[in-house]
C-alpha cells in the first residue's frame, strides 16, 4: 500500500481542481455531522429529562369559569373533596403549575437579606399537597403540615403573613449549599425579601414554561400556598391509582360539570400529553438533523462514487497496461482504496478543524456545550468507512479491466 502512496500524489496533482472538490465535501459533511450528532444527542437528552413526578399516573385539568360566584375558598375546598372521593383517586390539588407545563411563576431567591441581585431565579409550585399529589419523591426532611397552608389571595392582600417555611429540590439544595445539608437552612424570597427555612428536599421536580437551561430545569421550590378560586385561578392536578389513569380523569371532567355546569373545560389531558407537547420542537429538531446527517453522508458516498467511476473511465488505458506488466485485480483494487483512503483523511483532518470552529461558534451565540472529543475521531472512522465502501464498486470495475486494453489504439 506504501509504494502506492507516491504515484497517487503524483496523480492527484494533475486532478487538483477535482480532488480538492472531493476533499471539502468530505471536510464540511465531518464539521457538520460531528456537531448535527452531538446536538442530537443533546437534544435527545434534555427529552429524557425526568421530571421528579409519578408522570403514569398524573392527570391535569384546566377549567374557567363564567360569571362571578360566592366564597372561592368553599367552593375550592368542594370541589377538591368531590375529586378525592372519587374511586381510585390517590389525591387532587389546585396548583399554578405542572412540571413541563405552560405557566410557571417565578422569583428571585437569595442567601442573605437584602442583595442587591438574586443568587438564584427559581419556579415555584403553589398548591395544597401539591408536592404529595405529583408523587415526587422526599429525600430529606417533610412535606409541609396542613397548618403551614395559607390562601395565596389572603397572602396578596395582606391578610396573613408567608409561612416561614419552603421546600426545595435537591438540584437547587447542591447548587446553594454544596453538599452541606439543606434542612433549616434559611433563603430569602422574592422581591418582599421574606425569610423561608428549608424543612424539605425532594429528589427531582422540573420546572415549567419554555427558555429553561437544562442546568436550570430543576432549580425549583414548594411553597405552602394554596391556589383558590375553585380552578379558575389555577389547575387541577389528580393523581390515580396505577393504570386507572384515563377512567379517572373522565370521570373527574364529569365531577367538576356535575359540580357546575356553566364551567368550561379548557384543557384535559394525562401528563403524557404535557410531557411530549414541552419537547415536540427538540424531537422535531433531532429528526430534522438526522436527515440531514443522512442526507449529507449519502450525497458525500454519491460524490466519491461519481469521482471514482470517472476516473477509472480515463484511466482504462493505464490500467489495462498495468495489468499487462502483471499487476493483480487485488493490486488494481488496492490502489483505488488507498487513493480513496488519502482523499478523506485530507478531507478529514480539515472536517476537525471545521468542527472544532463550527462548536466555538455555536457555544458563543447559542451557549451551548462545548463539543466532547469523542465526536471527532467517531466521525473521522464513519467516513473512513463510507469512503472506503463508496469506492468498492468503482475500484471492483477497475480491477476487472482485462489486459488486452493495453493493445487498443
Amino acid at each position: 500500500m506504501l509504494k502506492d502512496v507516491g504515484p497517487i500524489l503524483s496523480a492527484l496533482r494533475k486532478h487538483r481542481l477535482t480532488a480538492s472538490l472531493v476533499v471539502l465535501e468530505i471536510a464540511l459533511t465531518c464539521a457538520i455531522v460531528c456537531n448535527a450528532v452531538f446536538l442530537i444527542g443533546d437534544r435527545l437528552a434534555m427529552v429524557d429529562l425526568p421530571s421528579g413526578i409519578d408522570e403514569a399516573n398524573v392527570v391535569h385539568i384546566v377549567t374557567s369559569d363564567i360569571g362571578r360566584h360566592g366564597d372561592g375558598h368553599a367552593r375550592t375546598e368542594a370541589d377538591l373533596a368531590a375529586l378525592r372521593a372519587i374511586p381510585g383517586v390517590v389525591a387532587a390539588t389546585i396548583s399554578n403549575s405542572v412540571p413541563f407545563g405552560d405557566i410557571s411563576w417565578g422569583s428571585g431567591l437569595n442567601l442573605s437579606p437584602n442583595q442587591q441581585t438574586s443568587t438564584v431565579d427559581v419556579k415555584n409550585f403553589y398548591g395544597e399537597r401539591v408536592g404529595e399529589t405529583l408523587g415526587t419523591h422526599l429525600v430529606a426532611g417533610r412535606y409541609f403540615d396542613a397548618s403551614e397552608y395559607v390562601w395565596l389571595d389572603d397572602l396578596a392582600t395582606g391578610k396573613v403573613k408567608p409561612p416561614p417555611v419552603i421546600m426545595i429540590t435537591q438540584g437547587l439544595a447542591r447548587h446553594l449549599f454544596g453538599d452541606a445539608s439543606a434542612l433549616s437552612r434559611s433563603v430569602w424570597v422574592g422581591s418582599g425579601n421574606t425569610e423561608m427555612r428549608v424543612i424539605g428536599v425532594v429528589d427531582h421536580l422540573a420546572s415549567a414554561g419554555g427558555g429553561i437551561d437544562r442546568s436550570a430545569i430543576e432549580f425549583t421550590t414548594l411553597m405552602p400556598w394554596r391556589e383558590p378560586g375553585g380552578g379558575n385561578l389555577g389547575s387541577f392536578i389528580i393523581r390515580s391509582q396505577p393504570g386507572q389513569a384515563d377512567r379517572v380523569l373522565a370521570l373527574a371532567v364529569e365531577k367538576l360539570k356535575q359540580i357546575d355546569p356553566r364551567r368550561v373545560i379548557v384543557k384535559k389531558e394525562l401528563y403524557k400529553a404535557i410531557r411530549d407537547d414541552h419537547f415536540a420542537g427538540d424531537r422535531a429538531m433531532a429528526g430534522l438533523l438526522v436527515a440531514v446527517c443522512v442526507i449529507l453522508l449519502v450525497v458525500t458516498a454519491l460524490g466519491i462514487v461519481g469521482l471514482a467511476s470517472f476516473w477509472v473511465g480515463q484511466r482504462r488505458r493505464q490500467i489495462g497496461v498495468r495489468r499487462a506488466l502483471g499487476a493483480r485485480r487485488v493490486d488494481v483494487l488496492r490502489y483505488f482504496q488507498t487513493e480513496n483512503f488519502l482523499l478523506a483523511s485530507m478531507g478529514i483532518g480539515l472536517g476537525m478543524a471545521l468542527a472544532y470552529g463550527i462548536n466555538l461558534f455555536l457555544m458563543r451565540e447559542y451557549e451551548l456545550p462545548r463539543l466532547p472529543r469523542v465526536y471527532l475521531p467517531v466521525g473521522a472512522v464513519v467516513l473512513w468507512v463510507l469512503g472506503q465502501l463508496a469506492v468498492l464498486a468503482p475500484a471492483l470495475r477497475a480491477a476487472s479491466v482485462p489486459p488486452v486494453v493495453a493493445t487498443r489504439g
